[in-house]
């Protein structure tokens, strides 16, 4: 864990000289991409058999908190990319091409995007519209108005569709496929609020491979199983992050204010505390979705029962919402220097990247699967874990 944290402090000090770069300008943060593959944390989550060093989900986190303090838009790349190869490791592991892939990864430092969207299924990523068309051991595939962040600057790219033209929107399959392996065909850009640098821009996708790329596993288990609970725990680590940096700054004004008037208590101090409070809650609430994946990876029942789909989607929400919550608490603490762009004590990028937080699968979404799931579970009322 300590040599991990020491290359992630690392790469987020290059983070931190680029990050107001990367915002203003709606960049890619490939200063900050170039110190990961350096510091050889791509693959830190592959199990060492393939030439990863087997990190634990909690120093996954770790690092994504570290990185994300320093720029929000670098710390999302370096989950979103764990996330997909969390879908690799735990459904490829027993296929050779994928553990090929994996060694990959490994030895080239290979970046990982996501293409799970699709125009037309309304963010619905259980759904899709095309589908996998197979002709013996190769198969083709078209993709259009998928949000593939990073896409241009990505080595590989994880995509569903249906598993064959005649199949239910439902019944997906996820492939992996390498950049010389399809085409990108810019349909829209990415010129957002915040969360600028990961260049999210849409995409008609392109592509032929060998039917070996396609994971064994369907898309239902490989989303239900792991990607869905480590993209909500590793997104909850990113907010955590950018959180921290904003009550780091709102402590930083409040104790220059006291360096200034040492005879009086600043105003600000009590509004620390109440932060402080809150960032404590926003970590414990990661905490527990850690402790919760890693107890239902030893029980297959429980990891994809109603209970455990339910205490993740809550890490999300709760995530979310302090987040936004938190660093508005910053912003009163600071005041016109956390709301000017140009001061040390500015949080205005905290606050926009964190409103992407409830908008990243729709907290609505998840209420509204979470209100379902309600009717026929009853909820876990004891302390333990």
């Amino acid at each position: 864990m300590s040599s991990l944290v020491a290359r992630a402090q690392l790469v987020g000090a290059v983070a931190a000289q680029y990050c107001e770069h990367v915002d203003k300008e709606g960049r890619f943060p490939s200063e900050a991409v170039r110190a990961m593959k350096e510091a050889r944390l791509l693959s830190a989550f592959i199990p060492k058999e393939f030439g990863g060093e087997g990190a634990e989900l909690s120093e996954i986190a770790e690092v994504v908190s570290i990185i994300s303090q320093a720029c929000a838009s670098a710390g999302m790349t370096y989950a979103m990319h764990q996330i997909k190869l969390s879908s690799v490791i735990s459904h490829g592991d027993k296929a050779a091409w994928h553990q090929d892939f994996m060694r990959r990864i490994s030895r080239d430092q290979l970046l990982v995007a996501s293409a799970t969207t699709e125009g037309g299924i309304g963010g619905n990523l259980r759904n899709s519209i095309c589908a996998v068309e197979r002709d013996g051991d190769r198969f083709t595939l078209a993709k259009d108005g998928c949000v593939i962040s990073y896409g241009r600057d990505a080595d590989a790219i994880l995509i569903t569709a249906r598993s064959r033209p005649d199949a239910p929107a439902s019944d997906q399959v996820m492939a992996v496929l390498t950049n010389d392996q399809y085409t990108l065909e810019l349909t829209g850009t990415w010129d957002a609020m915040g969360m600028r640098g990961t260049c999210s821009d849409s995409f008609k996708f392109s592509a032929q491979g060998d039917v070996a790329q396609i994971l064994p596993n369907d898309f239902g288990e490989i989303a239900a199983k792991s990607m869905l609970a480590i993209c909500h725990i590793l997104w909850s680590a990113v907010w955590y992050g950018i959180a921290s940096s904003a009550v780091s700054r709102a402590q930083s004004f409040v104790r220059s204010e006291a360096r200034r008037n040492p005879s009086q208590t600043p105003p600000g101090a009590l509004r620390v505390a109440e932060a402080a409070n809150m960032l404590q809650l926003m970590r414990s609430n990661t905490i527990a979705g850690l402790s919760r994946f890693a107890q239902a990876q030893h029980n297959e029942d429980d990891l994809g029962s109603v209970g455990f789909i339910v205490a993740m989607n809550n890490i999300k929400i709760g995530a979310s919402r302090m987040v936004v919550d938190i660093i508005n608490h910053a912003l009163l603490i600071t005041g016109i220097n956390g709301y000017r762009n140009n001061t040390p004590y500015s949080v205005g990028r905290h606050m926009r990247d964190a409103l992407s937080a409830q908008i990243m699968i729709s907290n609505d979404r998840i209420f509204g699967n979470v209100a379902n799931l309600l009717l026929m579970h009853r909820l876990d009322p004891s302390l333990a874990a």
